[in-house]
């Protein structure tokens, strides 16, 4: 995932990720291995959501996309470097 995106990402089941505006607008890109399905606005190019590629059943979302909610605001969440995904850790 691009380290440039700069977004807070929160985990959600499948069946708990509700669009309630502008999933006319959505499009989705894949990469890589193309497991993992990426979900952007097409008029603003916001990342909004993506379907995990290391938990399939999970979605994570991008926080800023919540009414009301400023990740700005929010504690210090831990970072990833955007190059090396935790699934790809040796065991």
């Amino acid at each position: 995932m691009c380290r440039r995106r700069n977004a807070v990402v929160a985990s959600v089941t499948l069946e708990n990720l509700k669009i309630i505006k502008g999933a006319g607008a959505l499009k989705t890109y894949t990469f890589n291995t193309h497991a993992a399905k990426h979900s952007f606005c097409s008029n603003c190019g916001i990342y909004t959501h993506h379907q995990r590629r290391s938990y399939p059943d999970q979605y994570g979302y991008n926080v800023g996309c919540l009414e009301g909610i400023n990740p700005f605001d929010l504690e210090p969440v831990p970072l990833l470097d955007g190059v090396n995904h935790p699934a790809d850790r040796n065991a």
